[in-house]
């Protein structure tokens, strides 16, 4: 059975494709991305259609990870079934993302820093410029999901 996992941020453009994208490649590696669909959404409308961001693309690319076909699409009701995970970056995603699907009663959201072992919330990128410290945030976060899926 496969492993539906979504991440989550304001835009989808750049924390959660950042996210996405990562942890598609890391799955990849090790011959497991056909046991899992990782996607991403936004909370919000704002950027609806567009393209990943360029600092997010040129972030990826130091890696090898080349982000292809990816529009931002919002988070719907319908997708907390759809999803066995809906990882947000920060407090604000956990509230909308909540807000959005209606509750969490299956306990499937959580903030991706969760499981990397810290509390803190993943900056954002597009407010602070300094997609390297998102990047790190992200990869920590990502590693800890491996860990927790007992990857």
């Amino acid at each position: 059975m496969i492993k539906r996992i979504c991440f989550v941020c304001h835009g989808n453009i750049c924390r959660s494709p950042m996210a996405e994208f990562l942890f598609k490649d890391m799955l990849k590696e090790r011959g497991l991305d056909d046991m899992y669909l990782i996607e991403s959404r936004a909370t919000s409308t704002e950027e609806i259609g567009n393209p990943p961001h360029h600092g997010t693309m040129r972030k990826l690319a130091q890696f090898g990870i080349v982000p292809k076909n990816k529009y931002a699409e919002q988070l719907k009701r319908s997708d907390y079934d759809r999803y066995d995970l809906i990882i947000g970056m920060d407090d604000a995603n956990i509230r909308n993302i909540v807000r959005i699907v209606g509750g969490d009663e299956m306990h499937k959201v959580y903030k991706l820093p969760e499981f990397s072992g810290s509390s803190k919330s993943i900056a954002d990128p597009w407010f602070t410029g300094n997609f390297d410290e998102t990047y790190d945030d992200i990869k920590a976060g990502c590693d800890g999901l491996l860990r927790y899926l007992g990857i």
